[in-house]
């Protein structure tokens, strides 16, 4: 490390440990979730120090994070909100009531229990019957591998349900 970045990366962990407390705090006031404002504070100064040639330069390069912050948990906010509308929304409409038989849950269990694209490969085949083609696609994979995955699964979900679909 130049002497030149040694200076200015020593310059913003002094800045940053002067700050961050205090800028926390703020965050934490405008959210009332501390998880969201250490995520909030971090992502500011994370900027700052992206930008720290130019920002260290200014007369309160605290008070550009701060703005930065107050941006964020605005944003936060503003997402929650929506969310929360969304919630409510959701909530009004008619819940859909239904059960598996226990056979399925057993079935659905070990499918869960795959390897991750042999899982998804099985509930995209057997579940929303797509065909290979389609598997492929919203995979992202070849439809050969799509072809591995469904044998694979086969052979795995055999050996765990055996005889009759019961787990063993």
């Amino acid at each position: 490390m130049t002497p030149d970045v040694a200076d200015a990366a020593d310059a913003f962990a002094s800045f940053y440990h002067q700050q961050y407390r205090s800028i926390r705090a703020m965050t934490w006031a405008l959210t009332g979730d501390l998880g969201a404002a250490e995520d909030v504070t971090q992502e500011a100064f994370l900027r700052a120090h992206q930008r720290w040639d130019s920002i260290s330069g200014y007369d309160e390069p605290g008070a550009w994070v701060r703005r930065v912050a107050i941006n964020l948990a605005t944003s936060v906010l503003r997402r929650r909100t929506r969310e929360l509308r969304a919630l409510i929304r959701l909530s009004a409409l008619p819940s859909e009531s239904w059960e598996l038989p226990e056979s399925d849950r057993e079935f659905w269990a070990a499918v869960r229990a795959l390897p991750k694209g042999q899982a998804a490969t099985i509930v995209l085949h057997y579940y929303e019957d797509l065909p290979l083609s389609d598997i492929a696609q919203v995979l992202g994979i070849a439809e050969g591998t799509v072809k591995s995955h469904l044998h694979r699964g086969r052979q795995t979900l055999a050996k765990r349900l055996g005889p009759g679909g019961r787990t063993s």
